[in-house]
């Protein structure tokens, strides 16, 4: 569900007037909740854009996180040869997208969520360099959005505040960690993401569960 949350977050905060994400999004949605038909179906339609464009950058983004996605299914039935294949080639695929398009978020984002979320579930020694590149993909959402910040929603600028907090306290960075939960709560008074924000300030027990990262009204554009 966390993986699905965060793939979300693109689209109230994708700029482009026509996305591809809005091609495949509800279907990678619905497959990874479940549905393997939806799922197979939007992985047919990056692979079919990219048979025409080799280089779109943000077809190969989405099918690489599909392919990601795969790993962790291999993973969970104990097929760890598989697994680790599909692992390699959707953390190839992702970065060749990112290299393709390094400044564009329909890009960046795709991938920060789906690293920053299998980080969670991934030994340690794979665990932390997922992480640490997930977290440079949100400080360069982060950077880009800037200017438009504060037009943004409470649940774009929620998300990405929680993901960087989120990612930078697993990382071993509390200050850093600090830093985005106190702008978290500055920024969104009245919210969600500012009970959550003083609740890990406080060091309050929830905000040591894996549940208090998880998205906040991920139905919100």
């Amino acid at each position: 569900m966390k993986a699905i949350c965060v793939l979300l977050f693109t689209v109230s905060i994708a700029i482009a007037q026509q996305r591809f994400d809005m091609l495949v999004r509800e279907d990678f949605f619905a497959g990874m909740s479940g549905d393997s038909a939806r799922f197979e179906k939007a992985m047919k339609v990056t692979e079919e854009t990219l048979a025409k464009d080799p280089n779109h950058a943000e077809a190969k983004v989405w099918h690489g996180s599909g392919v990601f996605f795969r790993a962790g299914q291999f993973f969970q039935k104990g097929d760890f040869q598989q697994g680790m294949t599909a692992w390699d080639q959707g953390l190839a695929e992702m970065e060749q997208a990112v290299n393709l398009a390094p400044s564009n978020v329909a890009v960046l984002i795709p991938r920060g969520a789906s690293l920053i979320s299998a980080s969670r579930f991934t030994p340690p020694q794979f665990a932390k360099p997922i992480l640490e590149t997930g977290v440079g993909d949100y400080e360069k959402v982060l950077k880009i959005q800037e200017p438009i910040f504060a037009r943004m929603s409470a649940h774009s600028k929620g998300e990405l505040l929680m993901g960087l907090a989120d990612g930078w306290n697993r990382l071993g960075n509390t200050e850093k960690a600090r830093q985005y939960f106190t702008k978290m709560k500055s920024e969104l008074p009245g919210s969600v993401y500012e009970r959550k924000a003083q609740a890990w300030l406080e060091n309050r027990p929830e905000s040591k569960t894996p549940e208090f990262f998880n998205c906040s009204g991920c139905h919100v554009k």
